[in-house]
């Protein structure tokens, strides 16, 4: 597994959802953020990987990079996806809703196809890796909302740089999947 692709995935995907922390860490301790955050990320990747696993029983992994295309949709489909902070009474269950009820899509249309071909060791690998990110993005999301023109840059110029991410992502995975290669050998 390619870990800057992950490190890429991780950052598009959850690009939105940083600003969500920076409200999330205000109102609940960070070790809840962190717990929450971190249970969300790892059903969405279980969930991305199982899917694409009964998807490639079914068809070789070259058509499977057909789902390339779902983060470069996503790069073009404006989508409001912020419902604001979902209540409930424990902080670890309110973060980890909150996190499923923007990030669910985006994470399945992102991480799907990035993870179709995976052995379980590799996913496992990717699991922890992802995991280390999630909570290292937690500690450096605290530590950079304190810092004023960052949020800034991040307000105006956020939305540009994740749809150039999710484009880039989907790109990775029609060559990835050997897709490109096997369209050319047809031609």
């Amino acid at each position: 597994m390619n870990h800057w692709i992950l490190v890429l995935t991780f950052l598009s995907v959850n690009l939105d959802f940083f600003f969500m922390l920076l409200f999330l860490l205000k109102k609940y301790p960070t070790s809840k953020v962190v717990l929450g955050y971190l249970a969300g990320t790892i059903i969405l990747l279980i969930m991305s990987y199982f899917i694409g696993k009964m998807l490639t029983t079914f068809l070789p992994e070259w058509i499977l990079g057909i789902l390339g295309i779902l983060p470069i949709y996503l790069a073009f489909h404006d989508d409001d996806d912020d419902d604001g902070l979902k209540e409930n009474k424990s902080e670890v269950l309110s973060v980890l809703i909150t996190y499923l009820s923007v990030c669910a899509g985006c994470n399945l249309s992102i991480f799907l196809p990035v993870l179709v071909g995976e052995s379980l060791m590799n996913f496992l690998t990717t699991l922890l890796f992802i995991g280390s990110l999630t909570v290292l993005a937690v500690f450096l999301i605290k530590f950079i909302s304190t810092i004023n023109i960052v949020s800034q840059i991040m307000k105006a110029h956020g939305e540009k740089l994740m749809k150039v991410c999710y484009i880039a992502i989907g790109l990775y995975v029609f060559w990835d999947s050997g897709l490109i290669l096997h369209l050319i050998a047809l031609i």
